[in-house]
């Protein structure tokens, strides 16, 4: 199988390349993304597919434009892989600051209330106990939940009135790292799908009487993706263009798909029963090669991932195919490129 596969070329320059259509790849794997402050999770994702001229892509979770930090980019198959991501615990380094909330829960919205009492740490670690494991939470009113297939924080932004229900999300652990002063306190925090960072600050500034806003936000890792494991835009530009000079190969700019996988069991497979996976047949396993566990599994065959699948008495049933053929992530873990 091709590991290097076609290289992108560099993207062209002003005036460059109108004329004809940028020829697109097959390119499969993650690359974590440092997400700069500023940018669009949809930017990020657009601009990446670019530069490895890939003809899929797709993020694990949104970060907010004011927000930096660890952004999941799947490519090619890897997207199959995206909900395990997105399933996974999320890792924050947060700033509230005390004294304003505003109707985004961010620096960017607009002011709604102020107070001139201001927190203070012993204060504010009394309180936390009781936004830690399993809480209800009303989600910020410009945020990307639908209502009756819009997004919140359009009806918002035009001015209407938008009511979201408060629903549970689990919060693993929230604590204070720093007091650089004391209008400001940051937090860590690690929690689970669905759980807003801003909402945190809003109702931990509302319960003791200070309110306050989220005035800055990074996200130091998704389910298995963590610092180590990512790259800025800066970096995957530099790279892009070495690889078109030869330098590099793309390859290990991109982590494996399996990657996202992490955390589910693995059973690898004869080369005949991957044939038979990836036509969509079940393959029943015998004697000591048989799963002793049920559920979701992935499968390989010479170290190659072949498919997702359930286990249903003793067959290994596929629920998704892939089909590694063009360029794939062999990166490892922290491995510099």
């Amino acid at each position: 199988m091709n590991e290097t596969g076609p290289l992108p070329v560099p993207p062209p320059q002003a005036g460059e390349g109108k004329q004809r259509k940028r020829e697109k790849f097959d390119v499969h794997g993650w690359v974590v993304l440092d997400k700069p402050v500023g940018m669009t999770s949809t930017h990020a994702v657009s601009v990446i597919k670019r530069l490895f001229r890939a003809k899929r892509a797709g993020h694990a979770g949104t970060l907010d434009p004011l927000a930096s930090g660890c952004l999941p980019v799947a490519l090619g198959e890897a997207t199959k892989t995206v909900p395990f991501v997105m399933d996974g615990q999320k890792t924050y380094l947060f700033t509230v600051r005390w004294g304003e909330e505003r109707d985004t829960d961010d620096a960017e919205g607009r002011v709604v209330a102020t107070s001139d009492q201001r927190p203070s740490a012993e204060a504010i670690r009394a309180v936390l106990p009781r936004f830690i494991g399993t809480i209800s939470q009303v989600p910020p009113r410009f945020s990307a939940i639908k209502i009756a297939g819009e997004r919140a924080y359009d009806i918002a932004r035009d001015g209407e009135e938008v009511e979201l229900e408060a629903r549970p999300v689990e919060v693993t652990r929230l604590e204070i790292v720093d007091t650089p002063d004391a209008d400001h306190t940051v937090f860590a925090a690690l929690c689970g799908k669905g759980t807003y960072v801003r909402a945190l600050a809003r109702d931990i500034g509302r319960l003791l009487g200070c309110h306050g806003h989220v005035s800055a936000l990074r996200r130091t890792a998704v389910g298995s993706f963590t610092e180590p494991d990512m790259m800025t835009l800066e970096k995957l530009e530099s790279l892009c263009h070495r690889a078109a000079a030869g330098e590099v190969s793309l390859a290990d700019a991109l982590m494996p798909v399996a990657t996202a996988l992490d955390d589910i069991p693995a059973v690898a497979v004869s080369r005949a029963d991957a044939a038979r996976l990836q036509r969509g047949q079940a393959v029943l396993m015998r004697g000591r090669d048989a799963p002793v566990f049920s559920g979701t599994l992935y499968v390989t065959a010479s170290g190659q991932l072949i498919a997702l699948a359930e286990v249903d008495g003793g067959e290994i049933v596929p629920k998704r195919v892939f089909n590694l053929a063009g360029l794939h992530g062999r990166a490892g873990r922290s491995q510099g490129v």
